[in-house]
C-alpha cells in the first residue's frame, strides 16, 4: 500500500471537534485513504453519497433521526458528499447536535461541495486536498533511484493510483478514467449547457500547457464567448483537473500583470485528452511536459506540508521570462526548468535580478530534481 503524505495530518485531527473534509478528483485515493485510517474500526458508520438510498436518507434528515442512525458511532464517513442535497447544513447538524461523533466527508468537486461546506461550517472544519500520487510519495514507496528512472514514464501516464498500480495497462486505465470519471463528473455539473464545447475546451487547454492562455483566443477556437470560457475553466479547476498559474508583477513597468498559464494536475489525463501517448524522446512537447510535471509536483508538496508560499510565472512584454516563482516569507525564489541537462547553466534575466535583488534563482533539470521536490 502506498503511504499518502496527507495521512498524518488527518490522523492528528481524529477525535477532535472539527469536521474533516477531503477534496480531490475522482479516483485519486480519497476512499482508500479513509479506509486505511478507519477501515478496521467498528465505531465508524460508512455512507456513500453516490448511493440513491443515502441521498434519500438525508433529504428529510432531523437531529433525532440522525442520532438514531448514528447511534454510538464515533465517526461518520460520507464519501462523495457533494451528491447529497444541502450537504453543508447536514454536516453542520451532525457537528452541532452530536458532538461525540466526528464527521469526515470527501468530495470530488469544490464547486459543488466546498462552497456549501464553507458557508455552513465556518470555523468548525478542516479541509484537505488530495491529489494523484506524488513524486515524493513514490520515492518513499520504492526509492529515489527507481522513481528517477520512472520520470519519463510518469510524464506520459501520470500518477493516478490505478495507473501506477497497473503497469502495462496504463492506456486502458487512462481511457476509462478520462471517459467514465472525468467527462462524466464534469459534464453532470449544473451550468454545463454545452458538453461538446467543454470537451473541445479541455483539449484546447491541454495543447497549451506552458503557454499563456487567452480566453478570447480559446473562445474563438471553439466558438464560445470569453466569459463562458472563463466559467468553464473555473469549473475544471474546482474539479481538480486543471490549475491556473498567474503572472507575477510588482516592480517592472512592462511585466505582464493579468496573464495566466493553465496546467493539468495529472499528465496522464492531459495526454489521454489529446490522444498522444508517445514517449518523451519522440515528442515535440517534452519541455512543456517537464514544466507541467515539476510545477504540479511542487504544488502537491507545498499543499501537503501546509506551505503558505505563493506561486506565479514571470514574463515581460519584451519576452523575458521565468518558468516559476515562489514568494515564501518575503523572499522570491525563481526557477527555470530544463529537460536537457546541458542547459543547466541558463541565467536569470538581468532585468529580474536588478528589480528583485534579494531573490534566488535555480535551474531544475532531472539531475537536481530532489532539491525541488523533496525535503
Amino acid at each position: 500500500m502506498i503511504h499518502r503524505k496527507l495521512q498524518e495530518n488527518i490522523i492528528n485531527l481524529l477525535g477532535s471537534n472539527k469536521a474533516i473534509v477531503i477534496m480531490g478528483a475522482r479516483q485519486v485515493g480519497k476512499s482508500t485513504l479513509l479506509k486505511q485510517m478507519l477501515g478496521n474500526d467498528d465505531n465508524v458508520l460508512w455512507m456513500n453519497g453516490d448511493d440513491i438510498d443515502v441521498q434519500n436518507l438525508f433529504k428529510e434528515m432531523t437531529s433525532s433521526r440522525l442520532k438514531a442512525i448514528i447511534g454510538n458511532k464515533r465517526f461518520v464517513v460520507i464519501d462523495e458528499a457533494q451528491r447529497i442535497e444541502e450537504i453543508g447544513l447536514k454536516l453542520k447538524l451532525i457537528t452541532d447536535q452530536i458532538p461525540s461523533t466526528q464527521v469526515l466527508a470527501s468530495g470530488s468537486s469544490s464547486f459543488e461541495l466546498g462552497n456549501k461546506v464553507n458557508e455552513s461550517l465556518a470555523g468548525r472544519k478542516r479541509e484537505f486536498k488530495l491529489f494523484p500520487l506524488s513524486f515524493s510519495e513514490m520515492v518513499e514507496h520504492t526509492n529515489f533511484l527507481e522513481e528517477m528512472r520512472m520520470i519519463p514514464h510518469r510524464m506520459i501516464y501520470g500518477y493516478y493510483p490505478e495507473v501506477v498500480n497497473n503497469p502495462g495497462d496504463e492506456k486502458n486505465v487512462l481511457y476509462e478514467l478520462t471517459n467514465s470519471y472525468l467527462y462524466k463528473d464534469v459534464l453532470s455539473m449544473d451550468g454545463i449547457r454545452n458538453a461538446e464545447k467543454l470537451v473541445k475546451l479541455i483539449k484546447a487547454l491541454a495543447l497549451q500547457i506552458g503557454s499563456q492562455v487567452s480566453y478570447n483566443e480559446v473562445g474563438q477556437l471553439i466558438d464560445l464567448d470569453p466569459k463562458t470560457v472563463e466559467r468553464y475553466v473555473d469549473i475544471l479547476e474546482k474539479s481538480y483537473i486543471i490549475f491556473r498559474l498567474g503572472s507575477f508583477a510588482r516592480n517592472i513597468r512592462n511585466e505582464l500583470k493579468a496573464s495566466r498559464k493553465i496546467f493539468f494536475w495529472d499528465l496522464g489525463i492531459r495526454n489521454a485528452v489529446i490522444g498522444n501517448m508517445a514517449q518523451v524522446e519522440n515528442r515535440t512537447d517534452t519541455g512543456e511536459l517537464w514544466e507541467n510535471f515539476l510545477i504540479a509536483e511542487r504544488l502537491k508538496k507545498n499543499s501537503y506540508k501546509t506551505s503558505f508560499a505563493q506561486s506565479w510565472f514571470w514574463r515581460t512584454q519584451s519576452q523575458k521570462e521565468i518558468d516559476y516563482l515562489e514568494d515564501e516569507d518575503g523572499i522570491l525564489h525563481a526557477f527555470e526548468f530544463k529537460w536537457n541537462d546541458k542547459k543547466a547553466n541558463a541565467k536569470c534575466p538581468e532585468i529580474f535580478t536588478k528589480a528583485y535583488e534579494n531573490s534566488t534563482f535555480k535551474v531544475i533539470t532531472p539531475k537536481n530534481i530532489d532539491e525541488f521536490l523533496l525535503g
